[in-house]
C-alpha cells in the first residue's frame, strides 16, 4: 500500500512524531491508523508517550444526565495543569466521555483494573467453548488472546470505539488531546448509574 503524504501529516498531528517515525510506523501496518499508533507508542515515540511520566494531577468531573433522568453518569479526567483543564477542547472531551460511557456502560476504565478471577472466569467460558467446538488444544491459546481483545472492547472504556467517531477508541480520543495539549491525561475513574438498577423487584 501507498502512504501518501498527507496521510503521514494526520499520524503526525494525532501523535506529535516525527515525519519519518510516521511514514515507518504506516508502512510497517499497511496504512492502519490505529495499529500505527499503537506501533510509535511501542517504540515511545508519541507524544502520548512521552508526557505519561508528567503528573497528572489537576482536570475536571464532568457529567450527563439522559433519557430524562434515568440515566446520569460521572467521569474524572486528569491532566497536569489547571490552563489546560479549563480549555474549551479539555471540557467537550470529558464531556464526550460521560455521554460515551451513558450509552455503552463499560465496567472498567482498563484492562489491567478487571480482577484476575473475573478474567479467569472468562478465559474458562472460552475453554469450554473451544473443547465443546472440537478446536485443536494447540490453537486454543490463540484464540482465547483474541476473544479476551474482543471482550475488552466490551468492557474496558479506553478499548472501547467512540460513539460519535466510530473510525477511532476512546484511547485515540484521548492520545489527540494529549498530542494537542502537549499534557499528560488520564481518565481516572467514573460512576454510571441507571435508575432501578439491581433492585430487586
Amino acid at each position: 500500500m501507498e502512504i501518501s503524504s498527507s496521510m503521514v501529516k494526520e499520524l503526525r498531528t494525532k501523535t506529535g512524531a516525527g515525519m519519518m517515525d510516521c511514514k515507518e510506523a504506516l508502512t510497517a501496518v499497511e496504512g492502519d491508523f490505529e495499529k500505527a499508533i499503537d506501533f510509535l507508542r511501542k517504540k515511545g515515540l508519541s507524544a502520548a508517550t512521552k508526557r505519561s511520566s508528567k503528573a497528572a494531577k489537576d482536570g475536571t468531573v464532568a457529567s450527563y444526565i439522559h433519557m430524562g433522568g434515568r440515566i446520569g453518569v460521572m467521569v474524572e479526567v486528569n491532566c497536569e495543569t489547571d490552563f489546560v483543564a479549563k480549555t474549551d477542547d479539555f471540557q467537550t472531551m470529558a464531556k464526550d466521555l460521560a455521554m460515551h460511557i451513558a450509552a455503552t456502560n463499560p465496567l472498567y476504565v482498563r484492562c489491567d483494573e478487571i480482577p484476575e478471577d473475573v478474567l479467569n472466569r472468562e478465559k474458562e467460558i472460552y475453554r469450554s467453548q473451544l473443547r465443546e467446538e472440537g478446536k485443536p488444544e494447540k490453537i486454543w491459546d490463540k484464540i482465547i488472546e483474541g476473544k479476551l481483545k474482543k471482550y475488552y472492547e466490551d468492557v474496558c472504556l479506553i478499548d472501547q470505539k467512540f460513539v460519535k467517531n466510530q473510525d477511532i477508541t476512546i484511547n485515540t480520543l484521548v492520545s489527540n488531546m494529549i498530542a494537542k495539549t502537549g499534557e499528560n491525561i488520564i481518565v481516572r475513574r467514573f460512576a454510571r448509574f441507571q435508575l432501578g438498577e439491581e433492585i430487586n423487584t
